[in-house]
């Protein structure tokens, strides 16, 4: 799964070094979800608890916030801390800096799992699937794994869309 992992994010480097700041809000479509700033100056994804009916289509920047939030979590699970709840990933804004801030949850969660025994992999994971006894910590990782290819090929399809329609 190491591997798997590693391949899976040599994608995401081949989109995130060709994207540009104005790639992560880039609207693709009227019906979207994007990353909003608040008054404040920090950055929140447009939600919803329940998935709606049609799906609106995620710009780059919800998707690396997405990456951020899921990955966070992940990581927060396989090193036994309390997770962060979605509403405290805190995304850095467009750009490098959304780079640079997955970059880092890259290297946390590599970390955490490799130090992961047999034993460890065994265990009833305790996200995403709260808990369910039919999966496991490695079921976990492969989760994890899966989730990563969906969401880079996401950004990869995005990035491709926005350069097409600006030729």
């Amino acid at each position: 799964m190491t591997w798997q992992w590693d391949l899976t994010w040599s994608l995401f480097e081949y989109h995130a070094e060709r994207l540009e700041a104005e790639d992560f809000l880039w609207e693709p479509a009227p019906h979207c979800w994007t990353m909003r700033r608040e008054s404040t100056g920090r950055w929140v994804p447009d939600w919803a608890d329940t998935e709606p009916d049609p799906v609106p289509v995620p710009t780059v920047g919800w998707l690396s916030w997405h990456i951020g939030w899921w990955l966070g979590v992940a990581a927060d699970h396989v090193s036994g801390r309390t997770p962060r709840g979605r509403a405290e990933i805190t995304w850095p804004g467009p750009g490098d800096a959304a780079v640079a801030w997955l970059r880092g949850l890259r290297q946390e969660w590599s970390r955490a799992a490799e130090r992961l025994t047999e034993a460890d992999l065994d265990r009833t994971a305790p996200f995403p699937w709260e808990g369910d006894p039919e999966h496991t910590v490695a079921h976990m990782l492969a989760w994890v794994n899966a989730e990563l290819m969906k969401n880079v090929a996401e950004i990869g399809q995005l990035r491709l869309a926005r350069a097409a329609s600006a030729a």
